[in-house]
């Protein structure tokens, strides 16, 4: 059985990964609009930081990038190394979607866990982890002038939200699966749906023009 302190730190882990990934998603979508330095350090940090500042809103705690130095510098050096060594401009966009589907899932199995670790009920958990999860997504897309996502790509947000049932459900017996297990699990579940759904251009009906 796991301490209440390794779970932590495995959170703190996962939380400064998804910071990283969703922030390189942000600047890669800046970079492909060829915007400056500038420019592309303050969309990536803004997705970077945009879910995780929506979820601390719903739990109604302080913004963990307005207390902890650690957020924001790992938002800015993700965007600075993007800046410098991002691939061709035609390799862009899959190296975009692939760092926004693991973002959504790091992002979306955190705020679950800290909604259930505030005492919400499993639905509300649920839809703080999948607001947590695309809120990023849905920053980043307006900055670049873009259709978020969300709303043309259905099984963006059904990625999210199955990853927060399981992650919601399986807590029940996070003793005995282990922190770690329960979240490799989801987050894989999220990615793996994501990048399938991607593949094989999986959506949901739209009107007939």
């Amino acid at each position: 059985m796991e301490t209440d302190i390794d779970g932590g730190a495995v959170t703190l882990v996962a939380e400064l990964a998804g910071i990283a990934v969703f922030a390189a998603s942000g600047a890669s979508a800046a970079v492909g609009k060829r915007l400056d330095l500038f420019g592309v350090v303050v969309i990536g940090a803004l997705c970077a930081l945009g879910g995780g500042a929506l979820r601390d809103v719903l739990i109604d705690a302080k913004p963990l990038a307005l207390t902890d130095w650690r957020y924001p510098l790992v938002a800015v050096v993700a965007s600075l190394v993007v800046f410098r060594f991002h691939p061709a401009l035609s390799r862009i966009r899959p190296t975009m979607l692939v760092l926004d589907a693991a973002g959504l899932a790091l992002f979306t199995v955190i705020g679950t866990l800290k909604g259930l670790d505030y005492g919400f009920a499993v639905y509300a958990a649920c839809i703080v982890g999948v607001l947590s999860g695309i809120g990023g997504g849905i920053l980043r897309d307006m900055l670049v002038q873009e259709i978020p996502a969300v709303l043309k790509e259905d099984f963006y947000a059904m990625a999210a939200v199955v990853g927060s049932i399981i992650v919601a459900v399986g807590a029940r017996w996070e003793s005995q699966i282990g922190h770690w297990t329960l979240m490799l699990t989801a987050i894989a579940t999220i990615f793996v749906v994501r990048l399938v759904a991607i593949r094989y251009r999986w959506e949901a009906p739209k009107p007939n023009f």
